[in-house]
């Protein structure tokens, strides 16, 4: 494919594929008191033909000004990675080390659903989880997981089914294999879609260039049917590609059936850049730029970010706030961030929803005010916010009640 300049001068430059990231209790265990943040905020806006770009020079966002608080749903997790809302008031989680856990009322059934063989080296694992939208009628579930295949590791999504009684699960079928993999950016998120496909983020595997081929599965947000197929109207025919030009997503959701908003990590090293970490909002087709694209650049056929911080963040999951329990935060993107150990709330313009109109800051830091590392964002199906915490994943405290998932609701 035909690449803007930059991205071929950027691309022929030697690669450094260095890390981005540098008993059930239930009741209310920290509110965002609106701390600040731990440097000052200093926000540019750069303007480009879709919309002005914000560009947080230092620091991460003002502090939060609507009151919220965190309950404690579950303990005693292992890096939990993704959430799966069933019926019935039950949940499934991964954790990376390769178990899939039941939630049920509340309670974590000692038992794993699952054990996968996994090859669990740096950021690869067990990560991604989705139900299919069908799930009360086939009780299919999706993983997203690394695998030693042939002695190199891969990336695969596998559908699995849950059995009647909770209690199992069994291997179902491979929907996409031979995702590149690697020791960092190796993507996982696992979503279904208004239009009932299956959206997939994948990671450039360390390897910046084939983010921008479109014959390569890294670097991307595939669509496949809920049975693997790649649907009639992909934006490259017959090829599950949607979004190119992706470093490291591990967070998106729709603004409407056709838009989404993507998260991603900015680089650590390569090609001499840091932090970079960013949110644009995306159709089929588009590009989102890396590694062509630094801070709010705009380049031809390259779609700029709308908000980018020059400090590392990096963001986890991310989802839209459709609930009811929190009326400020109706309609805004809610991301969790990594090393920066807060939850992010965005505004975007109604008129404009590449514009954003304000961003803030929430349970910054670790206890007491903070829960540090935030991995996964995700409304449940009672119509409240839900996160996991990711502090004991090697570069967070783990506290000896171990990660949890929290759900948050109005103070």
């Amino acid at each position: 494919m035909n690449l803007p300049k930059t991205s071929k001068l950027l691309i022929s430059l030697s690669l450094m594929g260095l890390v981005s990231c540098n008993g059930n209790t239930t009741g209310s265990i920290g509110t965002n008191n609106n701390q600040e943040p731990t440097s000052p905020v200093q926000t540019t806006a750069v303007t480009t033909e879709a919309a002005t770009c914000q560009f947080v020079e230092n620091g991460v966002g003002s502090p939060g000004q609507v009151k919220v608080r965190a309950e404690e749903v579950v303990t005693g997790l292992e890096v939990p990675w993704g959430i799966a809302f069933l019926p019935n008031n039950q949940m499934l989680v991964t954790e990376r080390p390769g178990r899939v856990r039941l939630v049920q009322n509340g309670e974590l059934q000692e038992s794993p659903v699952a054990t996968l063989e996994i090859t669990a080296s740096g950021e690869g694992g067990l990560l991604g989880i989705a139900a299919h939208p069908d799930f009360a009628t086939n009780r299919f579930f999706y993983l997203y997981y690394t695998v030693d295949k042939d002695g190199s590791p891969i990336n695969r999504v596998e559908r699995w089914q849950l059995s009647s009684d909770g209690n199992s699960a069994s291997s179902d079928q491979i929907i996409i294999d031979d995702i590149p993999a690697a020791l960092f950016h190796n993507g996982g998120r696992l979503r279904f879609g208004p239009d009932g496909m299956l959206y997939i983020g994948t990671g450039d595997a360390r390897e910046p260039q084939i983010s921008q081929d479109v014959d390569s599965l890294a670097g991307k947000i595939l669509r496949v049917t809920p049975d693997g197929q790649v649907p009639a109207d992909n934006p490259f025919p017959g090829n599950p590609v949607f979004i190119t030009g992706i470093r490291n997503t591990q967070g998106f959701d729709w603004h409407n059936p056709s838009t989404l908003f993507v998260t991603d990590h900015g680089p650590s090293g390569e090609l001499g850049r840091r932090g970079e970490d960013k949110l644009s909002v995306l159709q089929a087709g588009e590009n989102m730029g890396w590694p062509a694209v630094e801070n709010c650049e705009a380049e031809p056929g390259l779609v700029p970010p709308s908000l980018v911080w020059r400090e590392a963040v990096p963001p986890g999951g991310a989802a839209i706030y459709t609930g009811d329990s929190i009326p400020e935060w109706k309609g805004n993107l809610i991301i969790g961030t990594l090393r920066s150990q807060h939850l992010h709330r965005v505004v975007f313009d109604a008129d404009n929803p590449r514009q954003v109109q304000t961003h803030e800051v929430y349970f910054q830091g670790s206890s007491p005010n903070g829960f540090g590392r935030i991995r996964d964002v995700i409304m449940g199906a009672d119509n409240e916010l839900y996160i996991t915490t990711s502090n004991c994943d090697g570069r967070g405290n783990c506290p000896p009640d171990q990660d949890k998932i929290l759900r948050i609701t109005q103070q």
